[in-house]
């Protein structure tokens, strides 16, 4: 295991800088996600603290030695990729075992290890298969497996579900976040479902445009948004935003209606953003709404209804119960309570609550 330091990381293609120094640390045994949009440089970064990439500037740390020149097979890291990459010509025991090759380990060791591995994984009765008569999520084990028989300090995974249906999503979700578990090494995972990293991270790093958005627990991100941008990326589906102008007097959204709202003190009026998540914003008597509206598509899932509802030439989306939900053109009256709203500056998106 291993504590991971990026400070100051920059990126560049030429001319274009893709990594505006990223700076984060990375506790010994944490699980670490980087989401973001695709282009947003969270692969880039993996890469680079790989070794596959070069730093631009700025530096790698692994427990506190930097390892920018370091070779990939000198860092002491193992990486699952997205494509699996196992050999299909070899059975699951020569794939498991080829991350073997250069450990000087005996030949009865390695074949322990590789049983080992194998018996974590569920797949110790599969290992004289090959790689075609096996399931996707079976592959993708086998592509574990072959860096966690290393023993290695930091696991990089690079996106290792996207490939994957969404049931098998699901149940490998629940299997990585078990071996972290069980083995405690720290792991790097780069996704741009935001579902995948809300579940699995101990820590999520939102990246947008090279930069780092914010970094906190899952709770953290979906609770307490430092901006916009990490308000709607995080949570689906996505926070409704209500624009709006805060003065001393409290808040005025778009369409007239006053929402009261502790202001301490404002100098002047000026434009804002009211942030409410889908299941916060909820029908209402018409005595205590705060909004009103026409449902214009009803979403049933089960458990709640997502209400899409057209208020004053803007649509939000609303939660209603899973049983006996409004209909489609039936006006709504909706509703939230203080503590669940949030207040973005209008011009930067920064949080301001």
């Amino acid at each position: 295991m291993a504590s991971l330091a990026l400070r100051d990381l920059v990126k560049r293609y030429g001319k274009t800088q893709v990594l505006h120094g990223i700076n984060l640390e990375v506790e010994d045994g944490e699980f670490i996600v980087f989401v973001g949009p695709s282009g947003c440089g969270k692969s880039t970064t993996l890469r680079m603290i790989a070794g596959l990439e070069e730093v631009s500037s700025g530096s790698i740390e692994i427990n506190g030695a930097q390892v920018n020149n370091l070779e990939p097979k000198q860092r002491n890291i193992a990486m699952v990729f997205q494509n699996y990459a196992i050999y299909p010509h070899m059975s699951v025991r020569k794939n498991i075992g080829f991350g073997l090759r250069t450990a000087k380990l005996s030949k009865s060791e390695k074949a322990a290890r590789i049983v080992e591995v194998a018996a974590l994984l569920g797949m110790e009765d599969y290992l004289d298969r090959k790689p075609g008569a096996l399931s996707g999520g079976q592959r993708q084990r086998v592509a574990i497996g072959r860096a966690l028989v290393r023993d290695p300090a930091v696991f990089l995974f690079d996106e290792p579900l996207s490939n994957l249906d969404a049931q098998l999503r699901t149940q490998m979700r629940l299997e990585i976040k078990k071996l972290h578990q069980r083995v405690g090494t720290t792991i790097v995972f780069v996704t741009h479902d935001q579902v995948e990293a809300m579940t699995m991270a101990d820590r999520i790093v939102i990246m947008k445009d090279g930069h780092i958005q914010q970094v906190g627990t899952p709770a953290e991100a979906y609770h307490n948004p430092v901006n916009t941008f990490v308000a709607q990326f995080i949570g689906a589906p996505s926070m409704n935003m209500l624009p709006g102008s805060l003065d001393e007097q409290g808040l005025t959204l778009w369409n007239g209606t006053r929402v009261p709202w502790n202001v301490a003190s404002t100098e002047h009026s000026h434009d804002v953003i009211l942030g409410i998540r889908p299941e916060d914003l909820i029908p209402v008597d018409e005595s205590e709404a705060m909004l009103s509206g026409v449902i214009t598509v009803v979403e049933p899932l089960g458990s709640e209804t997502l209400l899409y509802v057209e208020v004053d030439g803007m649509e939000f989306i609303a939660s209603g119960p899973g049983r006996q939900a409004p209909e489609p053109g039936s006006r709504l009256f909706l509703g939230a309570a203080a503590e669940t709203m949030h207040l973005f500056d209008k011009d930067s998106g920064v949080a301001l609550r």
